[in-house]
Formats: structure tokens, sequence, C-alpha cells
């Protein structure tokens, strides 16, 4: 599946906004506030952003949750459906532009739209494209017990099964092992 540099940090921006959710009750929101939401902006280069609101930062939180709802989705038809929704709702507009040193991309989302609308459109088309290619399942949540952060498992043979192999995935082995040391000496 070939994936284009801007398909790519749509991916990057969408598994990073999911994981931003507090994971339960007690955990902190990685979106706190409107300034946390603008660090998020900045540190993903999201381009088109004016002055980010109030409104921007629960519009964003709402996306957010959506966008966890496509990674949970247990089949295609179901992200589909959930991901037309989500870009109808967008006004994608479809363009192409070759912004602060980037070759020709395509962008989806209409000019002087909210950072919400912006992030519909760019993150919904990049999952998109995964259904598109019959590769829905590679949109997951990591393996670990402890852990149900999102991910794109781009690997080859679709085996990712961590969130990142050198914690969740270690810590497992680890324990795994220590658990067989375990029952062998005992």
């Amino acid at each position: 599946m070939l994936i284009t540099h801007d398909t790519r940090c749509a991916l990057d921006t969408v598994v990073d906004l999911v994981n931003s959710a507090p994971e339960d009750e007690a955990a902190a929101d990685g979106l706190p506030d409107v300034q946390a939401l603008t660090d998020f902006v900045r540190s993903h280069k999201i381009s088109d952003v004016g002055v980010l609101s109030e409104l921007d930062l629960s519009a964003v939180r709402r996306l957010r949750g959506r966008f966890a709802a496509i990674f949970a989705a247990p089949d295609a038809r179901s992200a589909a459906v959930m991901i037309n929704e989500l870009v109808a709702a967008a006004g994608t507009t479809p363009r192409l532009t070759d912004h602060d040193g980037y070759d020709w991309h395509m962008h989806y989302f209409a000019p002087g739209a909210s950072v919400a609308d912006h992030l519909a459109a760019d993150c919904g088309m990049a999952l998109a494209f995964f259904v598109v290619a019959g590769e829905q399942e590679r949109l997951r949540r990591c393996e670990a017990p402890d852990c149900r952060r999102a991910f794109v498992d781009l690997s080859r043979n679709r085996s990712r099964r961590y969130c990142d192999s050198r914690t969740c995935g270690n810590r497992l082995h680890v324990a795994a092992y220590r658990a067989r040391r375990k029952e062998a000496a005992g």
C-alpha cells in the first residue's frame, strides 16, 4: 500500500489525537486547554489554522471520540459509514497545494475551515484510504492489557500488536519470561 507523505502525516496526527483522550476518569486529558490544542496544531504542522478558541477545543475533543470509534470499528463497512459521515460533515473540498516547502499534495479541507473540520477532512481521508485498500484491520489498539493506545500497523505482514514494542511489547515479553522461569523453578 502506497502511503504518501501527507497521508502519513495525517495518520500520525489522528493517532496522536485519539491517544490524547484520557483512558479513564482518573487520567489527565492530553488536550486540557486551548494552549495544548495550539501546541498540538503546531507540533503536527497543521497549516491554515487561525487563532484557536474554547469552541475549537470542544469540537476537536468531540472529533477525537469519533476517530476513536473508527479505530474500534468491528469491520470495514462500519468504519466506512463513520468516515463518510465525518468527511461529509467537514465540507470536504479536495485541492492540490505545495505550501511550506512541501511538494504537491492533497488537502481535503475547505479554505478557512475550522481546525476540527480540517482534521476531520484530512485525517478522515487518510483513514478512508485504508478502508478502500481493504486494510481497515491495520487501524488497531494496543494489545497490552493495561494499554489501549491507537496505532496504525504499517508492518509488512500486519503483525504489529503493540503501540510501542520497546514499552508495551517488551514489558509483556519480560513478564512472560519471568512467569516461565518461575514455573520452571517451582
